[in-house]
């Protein structure tokens, strides 16, 4: 049985700042590997948008053309978060990648690494947040909006979705929350996608 991300669910709209949600912990590496200290991940779905957020109490090495909050590919060249949501009717899914600056990435997919276009249009909806500790410790989030989600992959309880991380650049430990075979290493498995588990925070 696969199993259920959790998402959690907020009356109220959140905010950059004030976010107060339970992190969860990822503790082995793709192939069973453990790593310390835990990279920690977190989905909210508040009225408006799905918050993505990332952290880890350790050093990042952020992709060298990423600029916070600006649109880039091949964030995962160095440490990066992604989060994939599937439509379980269609087979289209999204990809966000997401690095610790806050810089960002996004593209649609029709099926397994088919991208719907050439580039995923970046769009202005999309915010992104970052707080980089002296330590180099790093905490990045990323909201998108309901309505793109909706429109994109009909976003809503049949969702399937997924968290990956590449961490410890240039020799990179690979991350998957939801277990996938060993071989090949590939994030874009869709029919290991977790389905969403809502709770209230």
């Amino acid at each position: 049985m696969l199993l259920r991300m959790t998402q959690w669910i907020s009356e109220n709209n959140l905010a950059w700042g004030s976010l107060d949600l339970p992190l969860l912990g990822i503790s082995h590496d793709w192939f069973g590997a453990p790593i310390a200290p835990l990279p920690g991940y977190a989905l909210a779905t508040d009225q408006t948008h799905l918050w993505f957020i990332a952290t880890r109490q350790a050093p990042a090495q952020v992709h060298p053309q990423a600029k916070p909050g600006q649109f880039i590919e091949g964030l995962w060249e160095a440490d990066v978060a992604e989060l994939f949501l599937t439509d379980s009717n269609s087979g289209r899914y999204l990809e966000f990648n997401l690095a610790p600056n806050s810089a960002w990435w996004g593209c649609e997919f029709t099926s397994p690494r088919q991208r719907a276009s050439n580039i995923f249009e970046q769009m202005p909806e999309v915010q992104t947040y970052a707080d980089l500790a002296a330590d180099g410790s790093w905490l990045a989030a990323m909201a998108i909006p309901l309505e793109i989600l909706r429109a994109r992959i009909d976003f809503g309880p049949s969702t399937r979705a997924n968290v990956a991380m590449i961490l410890g650049a240039p020799k990179p430990q690979y991350f998957s929350v939801c277990k996938m075979p060993e071989q090949p290493l590939d994030f874009h498995q869709p029919a290991f996608f977790s389905q969403l588990d809502s709770k209230n925070c």
